[in-house]
């Protein structure tokens, strides 16, 4: 069952992502656009899906674990074997605007996590705005 469920849940993200975008190229809008937006949250939907299984199952460790070794390992592992597999550029946008982000955010959650230790629902809110925020300025700056 276990592996059925990731089966669907992988084929689900690739039909979410093609599609979408297939649909901001059909708008207009930018590749840089569609990566940091549309093919992120697709390609994070299992770890969303994993994340909220595990919240809910009350296993906080899991969950917190999953964002963060899942962040550690795109970074190091996935950025490391695709740059050695063929040079990767960075598009002036990302390195003047959305690595800061990036940076802050993770500066916000060590922020959070340190007053108690816990990651409580409004933090959690802010995190959602900011994102809202975030794609927002995206899409008008794009």
């Amino acid at each position: 069952m276990a592996l059925v469920g990731i089966a669907v849940t992988i084929a689900g993200a690739r039909v979410l992502v093609d599609a979408a975008v297939d649909l901001a190229r059909g708008f207009g809008v930018s590749d840089t656009v569609v990566g940091l937006t549309i093919v992120a949250v697709g390609t994070s939907l299992p770890e969303l899906v994993a994340c909220v299984v595990a919240a809910l199952r009350r296993h906080a460790d899991v969950a917190l674990g999953n964002i963060v070794g899942s962040n550690i390992y795109n970074v190091f592992g996935i950025l490391g074997v695709t740059a050695l597999a063929q040079p990767i550029p960075v598009p002036p946008e990302i390195a003047r605007f959305d690595v800061w982000v990036l940076l802050g955010a993770t500066a916000l959650l060590t922020l959070f996590l340190r007053t108690g230790w816990t990651l409580k629902r409004w933090e959690g809110g802010v995190f959602l705005l900011l994102y809202v925020a975030y794609v927002a300025w995206l899409v008008v700056n794009a």
